[in-house]
C-alpha cells in the first residue's frame, strides 16, 4: 500500500512505529542518522517520511531530503508546540507523542490516499497534454498537408510530423512520388553503417513485398541500384545492429488503388497505443495530398502537351494559310483577267463558272484571312492603330459595304444610331472587322424578307444587361461604354449554345449553319479583338425569332484628360 520511512534515534518510538507500519501492505524503514536516512530515500523512494522532531541536524536533513524526492509526504513527530519555522514550511502533516496508534495509522492511510490520488491525477494531467500537444501537431501536420501541392514536401511534412509526435531514432521511407524512381529516404538520430544500410534497404524491400502477398507489386524495385537519402541529425554518433531490436512500426502509404510507398519506424523505447493511433493516421492523412498533388501533376503535365500541341497548331495553320494565299492570290488574278475579257470573248456558261469560281475564291480568302488573324492574336502578334475616333463612321462603312450584299438576299438592313455619341479610342479598321463579322452573321443566318437592324447607344457598365453565362465578361467592366447591339430576325440560337457560339471552330449544329457553312472562326477572333480594347462582347437569343450580338467600347478619356489640363 506504501513506502514508509521513519527517521529517529529515540528507541521506543521506532519500536512502536515499527508495530504499527512493520506489516503488510506497508514496507517499513528506519534510519537512527542523516546517512543511512539519506541512502533509504535514495535506494527506496519512499511515499512517506516520518521525522522525529528529536532528531539531530534536523533542518539540514530536511533540506537535503527535499532535493532528493519531488511527491514524498514529510510527516514530523512532536513533542511540543516548540517548532523551528525554517523546519515547518517542509512539513505537510504533523504527529505527537500522545496520538493513539489508530489515530496515527489513520493519518498516515488517508496521506497515502491523498499522496496516490495526486500522483493519479498528475499523471492524468501529463496524459492530457500529451494528448494535447499530439493533437496539435496532427492539426498542424493536417494544415500543412492542406496547403501544399509538392509531393517531396508532403513527405517531409509526414516525417517532421512524426518527429514530432513520437521522437522517432529511424525512419525508413520508401517513396515512389518524390521522384521518377524509387526512392529510400532515411532520416536516422545518428550515423548508419554501410552495412546496416543494405540490410534496412533489404528489409525495406521485403516489407514492401509482403503488402501484395501473390500480387504483383506495382514496381519493381532493385536493391542494388535503389536510390538512398540519408538525413543524420548527430552523426557523431552511429547505429549498430542492436537498431534492429528496437521497437518498430510499419505502414503503407497508399489510398485506394493509389499506392504511394510505406514506411517503418523504429524507436529505443516502447511504442505505446497511442503512437500507433498517431503514426497510423499521420500515414493515412498523407496519402490523400499526395493523390492530389500526383493528379496535379498530371494536369500540369497535361497542360504543357496541350500549350505545345496549340502552339504547333497556331504555327501550322499560320504557315498552311501563308503558302495557301500566295497561290490563292494568282488565282484570283487569273480569274480577274478571264473574265475581264482580257483572253477573249466568253459565252454565257462560261461567265457563270467563272463568277462561281470567283466567290468561292473570295470565300477562301475570307477563311485564310480569319485563321491569319487568330494566329496573330494568338501569337500576341496582332497589329493596333489606336485613336480617337467616332463609332459612327465605322457603323455608316460596315452598312454601306453590306448593304448590297444583304438587298442580293431579300434583307432590309438599317441602323438606328443615339446622335452625338462620345468619341472612344479605339481602332477603327479592327471595330469595322467586328461589326462586319456580326452583320454578315445576322445576313447568313435571317431568313430573306426580314430586317437587320445595327443600333447605338451609351450606357453605364452597371445598367448593361446579358444572359449569366455572360456575366464574368460584363462584371469587370466600369465606367462609361458606347453599346452596339446587332439585331436579326434570323433562327436564333438556343440559351444552353450562347458561350459556345464564340469558341474557335464551332457552329451551332442546325441546317441552315451547315448549309451556310463558314470557318467558325469570326466570333472568337471579334472577342478577341474587343478584348484589346478593354470592352466586352454578348448575346442573347430565341430559337426562331432572332437573336442580339453586342459589342461594348469604353468611352476616351483622352479629351477629358486634356480639358483638365486645360482649365
Amino acid at each position: 500500500m506504501g513506502k514508509i520511512l521513519f527517521v529517529s534515534n529515540r528507541l521506543e518510538k521506532i519500536q512502536q512505529y515499527a508495530g504499527i507500519f512493520g506489516k503488510k501492505p506497508y514496507e517499513f524503514f528506519t534510519a537512527s542518522d542523516e546517512n543511512s536516512a539519506l541512502e533509504t530515500v535514495d535506494i527506496n523512494n519512499p511515499d512517506i517520511i516520518i521525522f522525529d522532531s528529536d532528531f539531530n541536524n534536523l533542518k539540514h536533513l530536511l533540506k537535503n531530503l527535499k532535493s532528493m524526492t519531488t511527491s514524498t509526504s514529510f510527516i514530523l513527530l512532536v513533542k511540543d508546540e516548540k517548532i523551528e519555522y525554517d523546519i515547518t514550511k517542509y512539513i505537510n502533516v504533523f504527529l505527537t507523542d500522545e496520538m493513539s496508534e489508530t489515530l496515527i495509522s489513520s493519518i498516515i492511510s488517508a496521506n497515502l490516499k491523498t499522496k496516490h490520488s495526486l500522483e493519479q491525477l498528475s499523471d492524468t494531467n501529463k496524459n492530457l497534454a500529451d494528448s494535447l500537444y499530439r493533437l496539435n501537431v496532427l492539426y498542424s501536420t493536417s494544415s500543412q498537408f492542406a496547403g501544399s501541392l509538392d509531393k517531396e514536401k508532403l513527405v517531409d511534412y509526414m516525417i517532421e510530423g512524426l518527429d514530432k509526435s513520437l521522437s522517432f531514432d529511424l525512419t525508413c521511407t520508401l517513396a515512389f512520388c518524390t521522384e521518377k524512381e524509387p526512392v529510400l529516404l532515411l532520416n536516422s538520430l545518428y550515423e548508419i553503417s554501410d552495412e546496416l544500410l543494405s540490410a534496412l534497404k533489404l528489409r525495406t524491400v521485403l516489407n514492401y513485398k509482403s503488402l501484395f502477398e501473390d500480387k504483383n507489386p506495382p514496381f519493381e524495385i532493385d536493391i542494388d541500384t535503389l536510390k538512398v537519402v540519408k538525413t543524420v541529425k548527430y552523426p557523431a554518433n552511429r547505429f549498430t545492429f542492436t537498431l534492429f531490436q528496437y521497437d518498430n512500426m510499419f505502414a503503407p502509404i497508399s489510398l485506394g488503388d493509389n499506392f504511394f510507398g510505406c514506411i517503418e519506424i523504429f524507436k529505443e523505447t516502447p511504442f505505446t497505443s497511442d503512437d500507433a493511433t498517431c503514426f497510423q493516421t499521420i500515414a493515412q492523412q498523407v496519402s490523400l495530398p499526395l493523390k492530389s498533388a500526383t493528379l496535379y501533376q498530371e494536369i500540369k503535365e497535361t497542360n504543357l502537351k496541350l500549350e505545345k500541341l496549340e502552339r504547333l497548331k497556331s504555327e501550322f495553320i499560320s504557315i498552311v494559310s501563308h503558302e495557301l494565299r500566295t497561290p490563292l492570290t494568282a488565282i484570283k488574278n487569273s480569274l480577274d483577267i478571264l473574265s475581264g475579257g482580257k483572253c477573249g470573248e466568253i459565252n454565257d456558261s462560261g461567265q457563270k463558272f467563272l463568277s462561281m469560281a470567283q466567290r468561292n475564291v473570295q470565300r477562301l480568302a475570307g477563311i485564310i484571312n480569319d485563321l491569319l488573324d487568330l494566329s496573330k492574336i494568338e501569337a500576341g502578334k496582332m497589329d493596333y492603330h489606336f485613336a480617337n475616333m467616332d463609332i459612327h463612321s465605322v457603323i455608316d462603312y460596315v452598312k454601306s459595304s453590306l448593304s448590297v450584299v444583304a438587298k442580293e438576299k431579300g434583307l432590309n438592313l438599317i441602323s438606328e444610331e443615339t446622335p452625338d455619341l462620345p468619341e472612344i479610342y479605339a481602332d477603327s479598321q479592327r471595330l469595322e472587322q467586328v461589326l462586319t463579322n456580326l452583320v454578315s452573321n445576322a445576313i447568313k443566318f435571317t431568313p430573306e424578307g426580314k430586317t437587320i437592324i445595327i443600333r447605338s447607344h451609351l450606357a453605364d457598365a452597371s445598367q448593361l444587361n446579358a444572359p449569366d453565362c455572360f456575366k464574368n465578361d460584363i462584371n469587370k467592366l466600369s465606367g462609361k461604354y458606347i453599346v452596339v447591339c446587332v439585331e436579326d430576325q434570323g433562327i436564333g440560337i438556343a440559351e444552353k449554345d450562347l458561350l459556345r457560339a464564340f469558341d474557335k471552330f464551332a457552329q451551332i449544329e442546325n441546317s441552315l449553319s451547315r448549309k451556310v457553312g463558314g470557318s467558325g472562326l469570326g466570333l472568337p477572333i471579334a472577342k478577341q479583338l474587343l478584348q484589346a480594347h478593354n470592352g466586352a462582347i454578348w448575346c442573347d437569343s430565341e430559337l426562331n425569332k432572332g437573336s442580339r450580338f453586342y459589342f461594348a467600347i469604353p468611352v476616351s478619356t483622352v479629351g477629358a484628360e486634356a480639358e483638365k489640363i486645360l482649365f
